[in-house]
C-alpha cells in the first residue's frame, strides 16, 4: 500500500475537499483520500501507482493547482485498532 501526498493550491473549505476527493474517487481506483484545506494537502491511500500526468490534468480542471506529490509506503496498523502496534 502507497501513500500519495498532494499538496493543492486553492482549497478554502470543507467543500473544496469534498470537490478534489469526489474528482479522486471518480478517476482513480484508490483504497481512501481525505483533504485538508487548511494544510493544503489530499492523501490518497492506494494499492495502485498513480498516473502523475492525469493527476494534475483532473485536479486542475477542478480549478486548483496541484503543486507537488510525494508518495511513501502507508504504515499498516497491527492489533486492536493500531493499539498493540509493535
Amino acid at each position: 500500500m502507497t501513500e500519495v501526498i498532494l499538496k493543492i493550491d486553492g482549497m478554502a473549505c470543507s467543500m473544496c475537499e469534498s470537490h478534489i476527493n469526489d474528482c479522486i474517487r471518480s478517476n482513480f481506483r484508490i483504497k481512501k483520500v481525505s483533504s485538508s484545506h487548511i494544510r493544503g494537502e489530499t492523501v490518497i491511500l492506494t494499492d495502485n501507482d498513480l498516473d502523475e500526468e492525469k493527476l494534475r490534468k483532473v485536479i486542475g480542471e477542478t480549478g486548483y493547482t496541484l503543486m507537488s506529490i510525494a508518495k511513501r509506503p502507508a504504515e499498516t496498523k497491527k492489533g486492536f485498532l493500531g493499539l498493540f502496534k509493535k
